[in-house]
């Protein structure tokens, strides 16, 4: 990890933010475009971004494309046919050959959500390209944040892009692309901010995410406030925010009231007793699906990306998130995560839940566990 002075850091909250500045990003490159995401779906925001990548291709700018081979399986043949015509380089991490047969390396995903254009700009984030618009919860938005990333931290994100498009594209043996050079990262001081881009990957990162929110909750005075999206942490984790509250800091939860997931959070559910019980505060929220992975802690630390707080994003995917030290930032996010609370989250009363029936006590207990089982067993079997 390596700490960046002189950066410029915007929030970007949900795709209504985040979706117009990565298009007129890219409609405004010069030599090179990297984008890789989890899932590219071919709605109305997959066109949009589509045509821009097609719009920078015909201007004589490398375009690269990186999806996931499982998150984005059911990426249409006709559109990748489309930017491939067009000229855009399309790869996939680790692609599926079938559903159906499993295969043990399936959970060591790509779960990254990033954008570099001409080594000038970048994003970082939790959003797919989808649109974030929850049909089933009567046209509220997904709620989610990215940022948008100018100065030295570029450095870091455009050759972590590099890294794994190279990685990918060397595993095609037969069909490598033709080799470029890296441009010249635009690294000037732009801000007053100081950042770290943290990674998760299978070689020397695979903990970098989760320690770095561990020596941040350990060294909290005041307040920690965490929005995740799947939330189910290890033992550690789980002990970081016990203590916390111990030493008289506010330490706030808010996880999702409508899943797209619902065995996840009655997993997840299980653990919100004990939690209540040591003085942790537990916020859902119902407007919408939350799809964010953010927190704030004191006035001096804040956290933006991909990764969640379980097994998946902790063990197995690659991840990305940007640390902030910047107070004027963490109380920008604060805020906003305030304010989403304050118009749809419900608070978890320990009374109430302490009232749950013996049974869907044991149900949330039996999936919590099975989970944990499964991504520890099939974590195990992915690293040999």
């Amino acid at each position: 990890m390596a700490l960046w002075d002189g950066n410029r850091i915007t929030l970007l909250q949900s795709g209504e933010q985040y979706f117009p500045a990565l298009v007129a990003a890219i409609d405004q490159a010069l030599s090179e475009v990297h984008l890789e995401s989890y899932i590219y779906a071919n709605d109305a925001t997959g066109q949009a971004v589509g045509q821009a990548l097609i719009r920078a291709a015909a201007r004589g700018v490398q375009v690269r494309l990186l999806l996931d081979g499982y998150g984005a399986r059911l990426f249409p043949r006709a559109l990748a046919d489309a930017l491939s015509g067009a000229g855009v380089a399309v790869l996939f991490f680790r692609p599926e050959p079938t559903t159906w047969r499993f295969r043990r390396y399936r959970l060591r995903r790509m779960h990254r959500k990033l954008a570099v254009i001409d080594a000038r700009v970048a994003f970082v984030g939790g959003i797919n390209i989808i649109d974030d618009l929850n049909v089933s919860g009567g046209y509220a938005r997904r709620y989610d944040y990215a940022v948008r990333v100018e100065g030295p931290l570029l450095q870091d994100i455009y050759s972590a892009v590099r890294r794994v498009w190279w990685l990918v594209s060397w595993s095609r043996i037969g069909r490598r692309p033709p080799y470029s050079p890296p441009l010249p990262a635009l690294a000037d001081p732009v801000g007053s901010q100081r950042a770290e881009f943290l990674q998760r990957d299978n070689l020397k990162r695979r903990r970098e995410i989760e320690e770095a929110y561990l020596a941040a909750i350990a060294s909290a005075r005041s307040a920690i406030l965490i929005a995740n999206a799947y939330f189910l942490p290890g033992r550690r984790f789980r002990q970081a925010l016990v203590d916390a509250a111990a030493r008289g800091v506010s330490v706030e939860l808010v996880l999702q009231g409508r899943t797209d997931h619902p065995l996840f959070q009655l997993a997840t559910r299980a653990l919100y007793r004990y939690f209540l019980e040591c003085g942790v505060k537990i916020y859902e929220y119902h407007v919408s699906e939350l799809h964010a992975k953010a927190a704030v802690v004191d006035d001096r630390w804040a956290t933006v990306g991909s990764s969640n707080i379980d097994p998946f994003s902790l063990l197995l995917a690659r991840e990305a998130n940007v640390a902030v030290y910047d107070p004027a930032f963490v109380e920008q996010l604060r805020t906003s995560l305030k304010q989403a609370m304050a118009a749809g989250a419900h608070p978890i009363e320990r009374q109430a839940w302490s009232q749950v029936s013996w049974y869907q006590r044991f149900a949330s207990w039996a999936v919590y566990g099975l989970v944990r089982l499964l991504m520890g067993v099939l974590g195990l079997a992915a690293r040999e």
